[in-house]
């Protein structure tokens, strides 16, 4: 099954070996409040990560051939639910995300995008993991012999397939002002390429990182990032949420939060939010 680095709980650096946990480093922050709530953790330490890395490798078979690559909404809000239902009312075509076992993935249905998203983030190593690979689909799968991480590839591959509307999750701003050069290119062309940029994965980011996310990108996540609210609070299009908010950082991303809220009811006001501690 190979080996998988994932940034999770806190971004805590945690490698598994072979189905197994077998490193986890110190996480950024001791409490997250979905964790809390979600999971009943209280404190984000070591043995708090190893349990439910443990308990994600029983469940859904994360990082291993018996992983499970669909599941319905499981928060009411957040990006790859928002994804979701971009999905669904057929305003993208796709999306390029991570999985592990497959690396950068093309995915055009709403409960993969979820199944996959919405489980496990933050994953900046994996090894192919062919019984994955297949309930992907092999022509969705950036590199299906090297399982390689490379969003901007994974949009070039899905412009070749002919898609226009394509949705696109990075972990680092690095990758965001690459894929604008790259619409702009495709727009110089005369193709009608519309690119729309979620950012996760935020926690630890410093200032200029944070700018950046919100120069170019349409969803900006919170997490445990103080830059990214700092900045949210000031220039963001819409928010939405209060202990973890998320941000439209566009016009476009505005519509994609609104288009949720929609969708799930609206979203009621908490009496007493919870934040992750400390924010960093």
């Amino acid at each position: 099954m190979g080996e998988h680095i994932i940034e999770a709980m806190g971004k805590a650096k945690v490698t598994i070996k072979d189905g197994k946990v077998i490193d986890i480093e110190e996480p950024k922050i001791e409490y997250c409040p979905l964790f809390h709530k979600h999971r009943g953790i209280e404190k984000l330490d070591k043995e708090a990560i190893k349990n439910n890395m443990e308990f994600r490798i029983n469940d859904f078979g994360m990082c291993s051939p018996e992983r499970v690559v669909k599941m319905k909404d499981f928060l009411s809000f957040g990006v790859s639910e928002t994804i979701s239902t971009l999905l669904n009312e057929n305003i993208i075509d796709c999306v390029i995300m991570v999985c592990e076992g497959c690396g950068t993935v093309i995915v055009t249905d709403s409960e993969m995008a979820q199944g996959i998203g919405g489980r496990v983030s933050g994953l900046s190593k994996t090894t192919l993991i062919p019984e994955i690979v297949e309930k992907v689909g092999k022509d969705n799968v950036l590199d299906e012999k090297t399982a390689k991480i490379d969003q901007i590839e994974g949009i070039k591959l899905a412009i070749s397939k002919g898609y226009k509307n394509i949705a696109v999750t990075i972990a680092n701003p690095e990758d965001g002002e690459k894929i604008r050069e790259l619409e702009k290119e495709y727009k110089y062309k005369g193709e009608n390429i519309n690119i729309y940029i979620f950012s996760v994965h935020n926690t630890g980011i410093d200032t200029k990182g944070a700018q950046e996310l919100f120069d170019c990108c349409d969803v900006v996540t919170a997490c445990a990032s103080e830059p990214i609210r700092n900045i949210g609070e000031k220039v963001a299009t819409k928010k939405v949420g209060e202990s973890i908010p998320i941000y439209g950082a566009s016009e476009k991303g505005k519509e994609f939060l609104e288009l949720r809220v929609e969708k799930i009811g609206g979203m009621k006001p908490k009496k007493d939010p919870k934040t992750p501690n400390p924010l960093v």
